[in-house]
C-alpha cells in the first residue's frame, strides 16, 4: 500500500454577517469561498442588540451597520442610532473574537478601533471593481495578529452610471428593477417576492455591491504581515514601494481631506 501524505487541514472560512439585510456583502464572500452565517436584522423582525454569539466560534465577523447619521447627504441631526448600532458591532467583535473582522460605512464614519486589533481605513469605488457604477463605499479592518488588507483594484470604469441608492424605487424615472440589481453586481437580480417595490430598491440599494465585496473577501485571503508590505498613507488599501508614502497623484488630495475632517472623526470616536 502506497504512503499517503497527510495534507494540512484547509483554514477555516467561517463568517458571521452582521446588519446583513439581503446581505449583499456576505453573497461576495460566499463566492469567494468563505461559509456565511447572518445575523439578525430588522427588515426580518430581529435586534441585534438582544443578539449574543458565543467566542472562538467566527474566523471573520462582517457588516454594514446603518449609515445615515454619518451621511453627507443627511438633512437632520443625528439621530444617535448611527452610534448605537457602531456599539452593538463593537459589541459582537468583542463577544466572539474573531481572528479578524471587517466593517463597511460612509467615509465620515468614526474609527472602529478595537482593543486587541490592528486598524486600517479603505475607500474603494464601485467603478474601480469592474462596475458600471459609481459609487464611493468606506471599509475598516482590523486583525488580532496586525495582518495587513491590501485591495487588488481593476482599472476605473469610465462608463459609469450615476450611484444606486436607496430612495431610487420612490423616485421618478428610475432605472428598471434588473438594471438597478445588475448596477449592484446581482446580474440575474433577486426574487424579493414578500416586498414592496419600494423596500426591494432599499434592501439591495442599501447593500454592498457584490464584486465590491468580492473584492475584499479575495484580499483577505490573501493577507500579509506588516514586515512583508507597506501601503498608501491615504487610507486607499494600495501597495506602495521603495520610500513611497503614496500611491497615486490622486492620494495626496485624498490624504489632504482625510486630514480636515480627522477632528470630526476622532471626537466621535469617543463616544463608541
Amino acid at each position: 500500500m502506497t504512503d499517503q501524505v497527510a495534507l494540512p487541514a484547509a483554514p477555516s472560512q467561517l463568517v458571521l454577517s452582521l446588519f446583513p439585510g439581503v446581505d449583499l456583502l456576505g453573497r461576495g464572500f460566499e463566492a469567494e469561498g468563505f461559509s456565511v452565517v447572518r445575523g439578525p436584522d430588522l427588515i426580518y423582525g430581529n435586534d441585534i442588540r438582544q443578539f449574543r454569539v458565543v467566542a472562538g466560534r467566527f474566523d471573520g465577523v462582517i457588516g454594514g451597520p446603518p449609515c445615515p447619521d454619518f451621511s453627507k447627504a443627511r438633512r437632520s441631526e443625528p439621530s444617535g442610532y448611527g452610534l448605537e448600532m457602531l456599539a452593538e458591532f463593537r459589541r459582537v467583535v468583542l463577544e466572539a473574537r474573531p481572528t479578524w473582522w471587517l466593517m463597511e460605512n460612509v467615509a465620515g464614519v468614526p474609527d472602529m478601533v478595537l482593543p486587541g486589533y490592528s486598524h486600517q481605513r479603505i475607500d474603494i469605488n464601485a467603478s474601480e471593481c469592474g462596475l458600471q457604477q459609481n459609487r464611493l463605499r468606506h471599509f475598516q479592518f482590523g486583525h488580532c495578529d496586525g495582518l495587513v488588507l491590501t485591495v487588488k483594484r481593476l482599472p476605473v470604469r469610465t462608463d459609469v452610471e450615476p450611484c444606486c441608492t436607496a430612495s431610487e424605487g420612490s423616485q421618478l424615472g428610475k432605472r428598471d428593477w434588473l438594471r438597478f440589481c445588475q448596477l449592484q453586481g446581482l446580474r440575474d437580480g433577486i426574487d424579493l417576492p414578500a416586498f414592496t417595490l419600494g423596500a426591494r430598491y432599499r434592501a439591495v440599494g442599501n447593500g454592498v455591491p457584490v464584486d465590491m465585496a468580492r473584492m475584499m473577501a479575495s484580499g483577505i485571503l490573501s493577507l500579509r504581515g506588516s514586515d512583508d508590505v507597506r501601503v498608501c498613507q491615504c487610507g486607499c488599501g494600495r501597495e506602495v514601494e521603495g520610500r513611497a508614502r503614496l500611491a497615486k497623484p490622486a492620494c495626496r488630495k485624498r490624504q489632504q481631506r482625510k486630514r480636515d475632517s480627522v477632528g470630526v472623526i476622532r471626537s466621535s470616536s469617543v463616544t463608541l
